[in-house]
């Protein structure tokens, strides 16, 4: 499971996993962060839906909203394969009794044996967004799984496949192969209003079709939980099981993916958070049509205003911006749509695509709407003078072309771990060994059976899952290109260079 550790307001991101359940939960008194799962737009079908009722007290009556939502909303469980190690194992007493224990060899010598990890089981929630079988749910959730069940609020069961996932957002994209689904109607996030009603649905516990109510607590917070996120803040009780599932207006339209909770106990007792739609269709319509997300980047790292006026005021200055909201530029990146702008350090941008920004996360959520390519407009300030400019946003390689996903097949190997004796001969502490190799990039660089590798762009290789992770890395860095400290079965180290533009 991979862990990390994140910080806000005093208190600690926790994505919450456990043998049964799935979550994501921001604790105070924690600092570990687990894995729970340890362009053609969708069409987008609805249901017909009808006005909310008020009721003659004046609450708003979301009962039609719930029974809508609940048809639309799924359990999913997911099983991630445990996976076979080699370790050493040693009999103390076998000089004196022998090997009475089966680990073979003499002299207390240690043995390797084989041991496969336990399985590890956990669930989450999904919501249906088109008839024809396509389900919107977390990364956390199906992110590391190898088995994906998909349980209906009718009970009916299926198994689903994924067709894509990003973690940037905490997002992705899962199929069955069912019609005639009972799909949500997608509704406008932008359109919530703080103190709007929204129901939270999903499978709490394993709770199937649980549905709380609460408020829209606040819009576009960022909690440093993933790379990109404008996250819908919500006093409707969230706990663990309901990530992937919906959170809906009162007229049962979905308006946000339910991610993570803040909490100070594992269990609700705060707030939930949830990925707006905006951000959700144009990651889900990604997914579909190319596998990976065709992501925006306007090339510049920077901080709220306000939070730049508290830093320089700390420091003893006097900052004079003439703006209080906005997202103050901290850097520009070379050759990047800002350089090419003219955006400098020092400017503050104050509007995006024709919409007010007042705070980096409304930066986020406006360019993760846009495709490299696009033209966009940009509103800033540089000192006391507004300035509006036109920018053609590009991906992360800094070209406004179509990024494609490498498939691992194209390396065309499969490797595993050196063994202790290759260790020993090659005298070794890691490396990955080519076990079998057929026509594509490896071979086509020099690589043939029996090759270890040991690094790839100064990453050593000691697990397959390093060198799945390097050839992403490189496929989404600006070079694409894959740099490999290798040794053939001869023992002649060589380097050979692998373009993953070819």
């Amino acid at each position: 499971m991979k862990q990390t550790s994140k910080n806000w307001i005093g208190a600690v991101l926790l994505v919450l996993g456990s043998s049964a359940v799935t979550g994501a939960v921001v604790r105070s008194n924690t600092t570990t962060s687990h894995d729970a799962s340890n362009a053609e737009t969708p069409v987008l079908h609805a249901f017909q839906t009808s006005q909310s009722v008020a009721v003659p007290s004046g609450l708003v009556d979301l009962t039609g909203a719930a029974e809508r939502a609940v048809e639309s909303v799924v359990s999913i469980k997911v099983t991630q394969t445990g996976k076979t190690q080699r370790v050493q194992v040693q009999d103390p007493f076998n000089d004196i009794f022998g090997d009475i224990f089966g680990f073979g060899g003499r002299g207390g010598h240690p043995q390797m044996r084989e041991y496969k990890q336990p399985d590890r089981h956990a669930s989450g929630s999904g919501v249906i967004i088109s008839d024809d079988g396509y389900i919107v749910t977390n990364n956390h959730v199906v992110g590391q799984a190898d088995e994906i069940e998909v349980k209906l609020n009718d009970n009916r069961e299926f198994k689903g496949r994924i067709i894509g996932c990003d973690p940037t957002t905490d997002l992705a994209l899962i199929k069955i192969d069912e019609k005639n689904l009972p799909e949500i109607k997608i509704g406008n996030s932008d359109d919530l209003r703080l103190g709007q009603w929204v129901l939270a649905v999903g499978n709490p516990f394993n709770l199937t079709s649980t549905v709380t109510a609460g408020i829209v607590s606040a819009k576009a917070r960022s909690l440093g939980a993933n790379g990109i996120e404008s996250f819908i803040q919500t006093d409707a009780a969230i706990n663990s099981g309901n990530s992937g599932g919906a959170l809906v207006n009162e007229k049962g339209e979905l308006v946000g993916i339910n991610a993570m909770l803040y909490s100070q106990t594992g269990s609700y007792s705060g707030y939930g958070f949830a990925i707006p739609t905006t951000i959700m269709n144009k990651v889900v319509a990604d997914l579909k049509v190319y596998g990976t997300v065709q992501r925006a980047v306007l090339g510049v790292s920077g901080i709220d205003v306000s939070n730049w006026i508290d830093s320089e005021k700390a420091k003893g200055n006097e900052p004079n911006l003439d703006v209080v909201d906005g997202v103050y530029i901290d850097n520009v990146a070379d050759a990047s749509a800002a350089e090419e702008a003219g955006l400098q350090r020092g400017d503050v941008v104050t509007e995006f695509d024709k919409k007010k920004v007042t705070k980096m996360s409304e930066l986020q959520e406006a360019i993760a709407q846009h495709r490299p390519g696009d033209k966009v407009s940009l509103t800033y300030k540089r000192g006391k003078q507004e300035h509006k400019i036109n920018v053609t946003l590009r991906n992360t390689q800094g070209t406004t072309k179509v990024m494609e996903e490498v498939d691992l097949d194209q390396m065309g190997v499969s490797l595993k771990p050196i063994s202790e004796e290759q260790k020993r001969a090659f005298g070794l502490n890691y490396g990955l060994v080519v076990n079998a190799i057929r026509n594509g990039k490896m071979k086509q660089a020099g690589a043939s059976k029996g090759t270890i590798i040991l690094q790839v762009n100064d990453q050593k290789m000691q697990t397959v899952e390093d060198w799945e992770e390097a050839v992403k890395n490189a496929n989404q860095s600006t070079e694409r290109v894959l740099w490999i400290k290798a040794i053939t079965p001869s023992g002649r180290r060589f380097s050979p260079v692998i373009e993953l533009n070819e």
